[in-house]
């Protein structure tokens, strides 16, 4: 898996202070997506174990909320195997730390049901994420006043309570 950058101190991209990960590869190729460059999955450098200690020393601080998965797309069937890993190892390390995921795919229609996006990894991502933005980003739709999101048909989901209630929970810090 490659990536294409790490921002260090990000408060855009989910609550607070975040250390986030832009992944590379996405399918979706949303119409004036900000981040063509990242469709490409051989973009950007390849994902170590450097890498993930240099992402595990940036969640470090207490004043870092967590860590925030973007793209490309994580999703990715490509991505999957690799993030499951690595959300894995950030758990163990920092259980008091949130996950945001940001996804093209709908988690009741493409992550929770048979899908392009849906694998053996699909799962368990998904276990250790705690908010999802979920949709693709639709130029029509682009709202600069919601909050975590570029389009209204995007959902900030609250995964677990959504997983065990079997039904969406829209993630309830958003401001009404």
């Amino acid at each position: 898996m490659n990536y294409a950058t790490i921002k260090k101190r990000d408060i855009a991209n989910g609550a607070g202070v975040r250390v986030s990960l832009f992944v590379s590869g996405c399918t979706h190729k949303c119409k004036n997506c900000f981040n063509k460059e990242t469709w490409d999955f051989n973009y950007g450098d390849k994902f170590t174990d450097e890498t993930v200690n240099s992402i595990l020393d940036m969640l470090s601080p207490s004043f870092v909320n967590g860590l925030s998965l973007l793209g490309g797309e994580p999703f990715e069937v490509k991505n999957q195997k690799e993030l499951t890993k690595f959300l894995r190892v950030v758990k163990e390390k920092y259980p008091h730390k949130d996950i945001w995921c940001y996804t093209g795919y709908l988690m009741d229609e493409h992550l929770l049901k048979e899908s392009r996006a849906r694998c053996e990894y699909t799962d368990e991502m998904l276990s250790y994420i705690d908010v999802l933005v979920d949709g693709p980003y639709i130029e029509e739709e682009k709202d600069i006043s919601l909050q975590f999101r570029g389009s209204k048909n995007q959902r900030v989901i609250d995964v677990k309570r959504s997983l065990s209630e079997n039904k969406i929970i829209i993630w309830d810090k958003l401001k009404k």
